[in-house]
């Protein structure tokens, strides 16, 4: 059984306390390596030795940054075919999805931000005098927090350690302890990449433990979180007294709005991968269709045809397009939600229970089949809290602003989709949707170089392009007399 190690200083090593967690395949239920379970002593000799590293790294020009960037995707290139087997093992999710996304994204982060920091400029202002010359200086910050989910592992773990060193940063960063193998693969390349020990610090343990002393080490002066909601409002109440920076990218509720003059195949094929992507476990997935109730029969009985097509399959066949959910605690939650929306009075119109095993290999995996439900109000459980699965919702509306007040009705605000061939109320629905995405007949189409991030109870701050860079700096402004 293979144990995974931290990365602190340069050096693979386990646990101070020689404790370690299992780690469970999600397809067949069974234990298959461990991992260390850290505490705040790990992470202060984590911090030790980002305090070492930083003066030094700082300093390093943003080529000699970037070419270490570089070179580490390349590494992710040459292995990508071990990362994806390994991704897909360790999330239950369809190596078909963890070959086209994940990795082929982990590597392009690691591309765009050795990219983006060359081209990274500061302001300058000349007032009419010419008297003096006013320019932003940006720092770096120092030791900093990154802290990824279960539900795209690498993705997302490159996502914010790529930014964070490219600045100039040392980086403590904790992977989930449920999906750990990718992050802990990454590290062991980064003296191969040119990383110097102390830049990047990889911490494996549970949030509660490993996560906590993370957010509150006083040296760590920035948090870069991706997760649940009350784990982001927990964060910014500890973090709050030590003003530390914060990055809260959180959960979702994300309509699917779908006017009468949609383009209709279009739109029920996007929905449906939107839907059901990645089991529904991430958080852009749709899990509100809202449909115009002069097309509503019509979509939904298209919707559930398809839905019904749908086959669970074992993730390590090339075939399969839906695996399993990534534990066993999650599916009890999700069925435990779709179970509550059959008593509120939901009608199940396919799925609603856990799926069969797609072969012996699978028979204690975690599966659980695609799920939709209509017949419920907004207000309802499932329609206001994220069930994070392959569960969704139908609610019908018959005016423009009747949807808008729909998709509104929620705590959440990350990401909407919009379908229409009205291309001006297609901006005006965008313009009025309270999300911090809006994507208009299409979805999960990225850039980059654009702002991420949601509003309301979904996320405080923006990650990708600059935005990342921003974040992981701090402006000076400085003035400089032109003469003497």
């Amino acid at each position: 059984m293979e144990q995974l190690q931290n990365l602190i200083g340069g050096q693979l090593q386990g646990s101070t306390k020689d404790k370690w967690l299992d780690n469970i395949e999600p397809a067949t239920g069974a234990v298959y390596g461990q991992i260390p379970r850290s505490d705040a002593d790990d992470v202060e000799l984590a911090v030790q030795a980002a305090a070492k590293a930083f003066p030094q790294w700082s300093n390093r020009s943003f080529e000699d940054r970037s070419e270490c960037l570089r070179r580490w995707a390349k590494i992710v290139a040459q292995h990508a075919g071990e990362l994806v087997r390994a991704e897909s093992k360790d999330n239950g999710k369809p190596i078909s999805l963890a070959e086209a996304v994940d990795i082929p994204r982990a590597q392009k982060n690691l591309e765009f931000f050795a990219g983006a920091i060359e081209h990274f400029a500061s302001e300058a202002h000349i007032p009419a005098d010419s008297s003096h010359i006013h320019y932003t200086h940006r720092k770096p910050i120092g030791i900093v927090g990154c802290i990824s989910p279960w539900n795209l592992p690498l993705y997302l773990f490159t996502w914010k350690i790529a930014p964070a060193i490219a600045a100039g940063n040392c980086v403590i960063a904790k992977p989930s302890e449920i999906t750990p193998v990718s992050a802990f693969m990454l590290s062991q390349w980064a003296e191969e990449a040119g990383i110097p020990a102390g830049v990047f610090n990889v911490v494996h343990g549970l949030g509660s433990e490993a996560g906590q002393a993370i957010v509150e080490h006083p040296q760590i002066k920035a948090i870069s979180f991706t997760g649940g909601t009350s784990t982001g409002a927990h964060i910014a109440r500890t973090t709050a007294p030590q003003f530390k920076k914060l990055s809260l990218e959180l959960g979702g509720k994300n309509p699917a709005i779908i006017f009468e003059d949609c383009d209709f195949d279009k739109a029920v094929s996007t929905t449906l991968r939107s839907s059901f992507a990645n089991q529904g476990q991430i958080c852009l997935c749709s899990s509100r269709i809202l449909i115009q109730d002069k097309l509503y029969d019509r979509f939904k009985n298209a919707l559930v045809e398809k839905v019904k097509r749908m086959r669970i399959g074992d993730p390590a066949d090339a075939a399969t397009k839906m695996g399993a959910v990534v534990s066993q605690a999650h599916r009890d939650k999700i069925l435990s939600s779709i179970n509550n929306a059959k008593e509120a009075g939901g009608t199940i119109l396919c799925g609603g229970d856990e799926a069969e095993a797609p072969n012996e290999r699978c028979r204690n995996g975690f599966f659980v089949q695609p799920t939709i439900i209509e017949g419920l109000g907004p207000t309802c459980e499932i329609n206001q809290e994220e069930v994070f699965g392959p569960v969704i919702t139908l609610q019908s509306f018959r005016t423009e602003e009747e949807a808008i007040q729909l998709a509104n009705d929620s705590q959440y605000g990350l990401a909407a989709t919009i379908w229409t061939q009205d291309i001006a109320k297609a901006h005006r629905t965008a313009a009025a949707v309270e999300s911090g995405i809006a994507w208009i007949n299409c979805w999960l189409v990225r850039d980059l170089r654009t702002p991420f991030g949601g509003v309301k109870s979904s996320g405080v701050g923006r990650e990708g392009g600059f935005e990342a860079l921003r974040f992981f700096t701090e402006p000076q402004s400085v003035c400089l007399p032109t003469q003497a």
